[in-house]
């Protein structure tokens, strides 16, 4: 549930628990993985783990500590956090910054593919130190399965356990790297940034080491997209916490390679050889546990960023579950099956979590820069900062992040071109959809309101029309309430004409807060015709059907109208009404000659809607309430047809 503005900032010791369970998952289990990534294939040297971990550091603290944890949770809307929250925020502020939403979206959803199966395979491959035959591609794949069928019973039984384990998680990796640190406390001199300088430029290939690097700070996007669910408060003093143990343990192993220095690790894992042999059997269980909680965190996270793309029109409509009565608790039915398809496809492409670091990390890069670029024009025209700020603030992050980027792109080659084609198709579903809203919305004809309200009432009237409905409802996407689509008047006056005692325009408008709830009523002919306008948050699932009934329950208990049957036979026993949605469903018109750029758009936009939610499911209207329309949407009509008449 998002915290209210207020308490955004409070810190209790219950939400410190909370956000360890919430939003740590992913950084907190990249210690399974990055000192290996770091260090595989390669004779260890001083050089080499010095400057590794110094560079991790940094990277912690440059990117997670100083960008997010201290920066960008500045950056709320209303309390609520991510990528969709941050470009709701300046979306008004210029055009163009729909793309690096977009961008930064769909990468997170691709390279969020690879977190489950990277966390999971690293934990589970600890039980080759027990049994080096043991197969474990089967039982990575057996996890996520279990994994994704469980998500349509929500998060709520199993999430209330989630910050007391992964806080055990947390005690669990800072005192095995404390341990391992007194056997070579010399590793500590690490800390210096000056090993990071002397690695990026003295060690052989060290700046594409940062590919590797980057592994550790690849869950920083969920403590900005969850700030609703914990607040900045306990966000902050968690991350204390979190830090100081992931720092003690990368040191920690940092401190067992020394002791092998010379050596290569042949396959070996570095956070798995810091265990003591009789601790083995725990230590493999509880990362294979935190690697669940990495993974549910991602794919719940991955839920709400996909609903609040729906909502703010850049992602067809898709049926969304409420599985508890939690606000935020989501899932949705497509989204868990695509990522548990492409989850599978990557376990099958790379077999072992050594191939997927080669892949992993390359795609998140263009989320951390599309997020810097929204925050620094939050920063310049939402906030009102001095420009030279947030130039040294852009110029910053943008060469660091950049930096991130180009050695990452070095795993292109290595898989790295996996996600990106995802996030590419991910990039093509939300572009078009926006674009081909954008096209249909430029040929929508309005009308005057006024000049058919007379008509409404004659035909209210008029008994030689059978009565269609007793009340009857359309949605509309007029902004104005003067103004409405000329094909609502269409299907009310030629289509078939459909007589009610009341007819009803309802408008709902997306806002930038996430949680508003509110409408106005106008009543344009008293006793014939009502508009109701919704301003619902981009969070808010739009039940149209249960908001407007409440609407009329409203207005009834005001004495504004009355909903008593007008057939004479149910008016006198006080019988209610009937309600009737019509919902005009829009298809592409073969008189269209539209440019060969837009038709191709506009192809794909209708293959998209014709595979999405249906519009009256989209607004939560229940199917036996409403009467569907097909009405044909000429784009762009033949200037000229040349065809002639014969006489004969």
């Amino acid at each position: 549930m998002a915290l209210p503005d207020k308490s955004i900032n409070k810190f209790t010791l219950a939400g410190v628990i909370v956000a360890l369970g919430i939003i740590y998952g992913d950084i907190g289990t990249s210690p399974l993985y990055v000192m290996q990534a770091i260090v595989s294939g390669r004779t260890i040297s001083k050089l080499l783990v010095f400057g590794g971990l110094s560079c991790v550091v940094w990277t912690l603290t440059l990117q997670t500590t100083i960008k997010y944890v201290v920066l960008t949770l500045k950056a709320d809307n209303k309390g609520e956090g991510g990528i969709f929250s941050l470009y709701a925020l300046v979306r008004r502020r210029a055009k163009w910054l729909v793309y690096p939403a977009i961008i930064g979206g769909a990468a997170l959803i691709a390279d969020g593919m690879i977190t489950p199966p990277i966390s999971v395979a690293s934990a589970v491959e600890g039980l080759r130190i027990l049994d080096p035959n043991i197969e474990t591609v089967p039982i990575v794949i057996t996890i996520l399965t279990l994994l994704f069928l469980f998500q349509r019973l929500g998060t709520k039984i199993v999430g209330g356990s989630f910050g007391p384990f992964m806080l055990v998680w947390f005690i669990v990796l800072g005192f095995l790297g404390a341990t391992k640190i007194l056997e070579y406390p010399g590793v500590l001199m690490a800390l210096s940034p000056v090993y990071a300088i002397k690695f990026l430029i003295q060690y052989p290939g060290g700046f594409w080491l940062l590919g590797a690097v980057f592994l550790c700070t690849t869950g920083a996007e969920a403590l900005y997209s969850d700030l609703g669910h914990c607040g900045r408060g306990n966000i902050r003093v968690s991350w204390a916490f979190v830090k100081t143990c992931l720092v003690l343990n990368y040191f920690g192993q940092g401190a067992y390679l020394m002791l092998h220095e010379g050596q290569t690790l042949n396959g070996q894992s570095p956070f798995y050889s810091i265990m003591p042999a009789w601790f083995l059997p725990f230590g493999i269980t509880i990362a294979t546990f935190a690697a669940i909680i990495a993974s549910q965190a991602l794919i719940s996270g991955s839920f709400t960023l996909i609903s609040e793309a729906m909502r703010l029109n850049l992602w067809p409509k898709v049926r969304i579950v409420h599985p508890t009565n939690l606000r935020g608790q989501l899932f949705v039915p497509s989204v868990n099956w695509m990522l548990y398809f492409g989850c599978l496809l990557i376990v099958g492409i790379f077999q072992e979590s050594k191939n997927m670091e080669a892949a992993y990390g390359l795609s998140i890069t263009f989320t951390m820069l599309m997020t810097t670029m929204l925050f620094c024009t939050y920063l310049l025209f939402v906030k009102q900062r001095p420009f030279v700020l947030v130039a040294i603030t852009a110029l910053t992050y943008f060469t660091i992040e950049g930096a991130f980027l180009i050695a990452n792109l070095l795993k292109f080659k290595h898989g790295g071109f996996v996600t990106i084609i995802i996030g590419l198709i991910l990039f093509i579903v939300m572009w078009v959809w926006f674009k081909g809203r954008k096209i249909k919305n430029r040929y929508l004809e309005f009308v005057d309101v006024k000049d058919y309200l007379g008509l409404l009432h004659d035909l209210s009237e008029d008994e030689s029309v059978p009565k269609f409905a007793t009340h009857l409802i359309y949605l509309t996407s007029a902004d104005y309430p003067s103004q409405i689509e000329s094909k609502v008047f269409y299907s009310i006056f030629n289509k078939q004409p459909k007589r009610a005692d009341m007819y009803w325009f309802v408008h709902v408008d997306v806002v930038d807060e996430p949680y508003k709830m509110e409408y106005s009523v106008q009543v344009l002919k008293p006793d014939v015709v009502i508009r109701v306008d919704f301003r619902l948050g981009f969070r808010v699932a739009p039940r149209i059907n249960l908001y407007f009934r409440k609407v009329v329950e409203n207005m009834v208990a005001n004495h504004e109208i009355d909903i008593t049957s007008r057939y004479e036979s149910l008016n006198k026993q006080h019988m209610i009404g009937d309600f009737r949605f019509v919902v005009i469903e829009k298809f592409l018109s073969y008189d269209n000659e539209l440019p060969f750029g837009e038709k191709v758009i506009m192809d794909i936009y209708f293959f998209l809607k014709n595979i999405s939610l249906k519009e009256g499911r989209e607004f939560g209207l229940d199917s036996d309430a409403i009467t569907i329309e097909k009405f044909p949407l000429i784009l762009a009509p033949p200037k000229e047809i040349a065809l002639k008449r014969i006489y004969e």
